[in-house]
């Protein structure tokens, strides 16, 4: 999805930068730097957005397209995580974004009769009580005949029974979009295809960066009394460029997703089943069924993670066990990757780690949100413009966004 800003905007926006010292530049145009921004302008600080490419061109475009808690955190005891982000799905689903954000339900099936579920019965129950007000649905257990009545498309003898439950999903491009256009309302400038080349220092403190706009080849120089860096993936070129040692650093895991058409697969819901390393989903969206997603190393090309054969197989031979016609690669109609930004930790493996997120200065008036998952990107942006305005004076303003609508949800 492109967010081609109106030329006259951008030539007046493009021209004004260095004109005058603003509050917060904020560098990277994904849901978390976009989240910040619109934070920042809400609470009456001037703030620039700059993005060296599209707004969510990259892991914000390429997500699953879910709201949700994470309900493989629930193993993990990772309670907090989830039920934060219990509370930001509720939140997007009944304040923020109603016209964006959506229920959607899901079916597990259950392969043991007793044991497995007394046991996801439980995790999904505490599922739905961390998801606290009722945003969306309670979650049922079925017998394999309702569950098959739901979903003909099973196979008989895949499951003894099942569970269903509901989480949310978006258009993640449409929605980081729509919170820079919510920023830009409340005074942003927001500018696409302007990428930072260097940042700006006096002394040891960083006070601003130089930008070249990708359309003209022209610098412009942005002076600000404090930087935000959400750049994601790309946080360790950031350590790069500043020169100095963050406490943190991102490791990449990509995630493939395959689509197929809506016809193709005779259900009436969304699955999810376990893998050996995670979970994997078939997602409703519009015509279309995303399944997916993978969680593995990469090292390549940030710009342009690929989706290998292996990892289509994977999919395929993971749902193929639930299906009573298997797809075969015929049936793949598009295939899409992401990066996931995850702090380094102890484990190894990507699947491991935390989908919690970290606020870092390494230098004086740099700021560094890193870490977190798709559906905390309120909170995130919250922690680290909190950081920043911590340095503005005692009298910069609280946020505010947990009650302030995205652009087209009133009426």
């Amino acid at each position: 999805m492109s967010a081609q800003l109106d030329p006259a905007y951008r030539a007046r926006a493009i021209n004004a930068l260095g004109d005058t010292e603003i509050d917060v530049l904020v560098i990277g145009g994904g849901v978390t730097g976009a989240g910040a921004a619109l934070d920042a302008a809400a609470r009456g600080l001037s703030v620039t957005l700059v993005e060296a490419r599209d707004f969510a061109a990259g892991t914000s475009s390429r997500s699953s397209k879910l709201i949700h808690g994470g309900m493989r955190y629930l193993e993990m005891l990772d309670f907090v995580l989830v039920r934060e982000a219990l509370k930001e799905r509720g939140l997007l689903l009944s304040k923020l974004a109603p016209h964006l954000v959506h229920p959607v339900s899901f079916l597990i099936p259950l392969q043991h009769r007793v044991w497995e579920r007394a046991y996801i019965g439980a995790g999904v129950a505490l599922y739905d009580t961390l998801g606290g007000a009722r945003a969306v649905p309670m979650h049922r257990h079925l017998s394999r005949t309702k569950a098959l009545e739901l979903a003909p498309g099973l196979k008989d003898d895949a499951m003894t029974g099942a569970i269903r439950y509901y989480d949310a999903q978006v258009d993640d491009a449409r929605h980081t979009m729509m919170l820079a256009r919510t920023a830009a309302q409340h005074g942003a400038t927001v500018l696409t295809r302007t990428k930072v080349v260097e940042l700006i220092r006096e002394g040891e403190r960083v006070v601003g960066a130089k930008v070249e706009d990708l359309e003209t080849g022209l610098e412009h120089t942005i002076r600000a009394r404090t930087v935000i860096s959400a750049t994601g993936v790309w946080t360790d070129d950031m350590i790069k460029m500043t020169g100095v040692d963050f406490p943190f650093h991102v490791r990449m895991s990509k995630g493939v997703h395959i689509m197929v058409p809506r016809e193709r697969l005779d259900i009436g819901t969304g699955l999810i089943m376990r893998t050996e390393k995670s979970v994997l989903f078939v997602i409703p969206w519009a015509e279309h069924w995303i399944i997916g997603t993978t969680d593995t190393d990469w090292t390549l090309d940030k710009n342009h993670p690929t989706a290998s054969t292996a990892d289509v197989q994977y999919l395929l031979d993971h749902v193929n066990t639930l299906l009573r016609e298997p797809l075969t690669r015929a049936d793949i109609v598009g295939t899409y990757a992401g990066l996931r930004p995850l702090m380094t930790g102890a484990n190894k493996e990507t699947s491991k780690l935390s989908r919690e997120h970290a606020v870092a200065e390494p230098a004086p008036g740099l700021f560094v949100i890193a870490g977190g998952k798709y559906t905390t990107y309120r909170v995130m942006a919250a922690d680290v413009v909190d950081a920043a305005a911590a340095t503005l004076g005692s009298d910069a303003p609280r946020s505010t966004t947990e009650s302030l609508p995205i652009l087209g949800a009133v009426g």
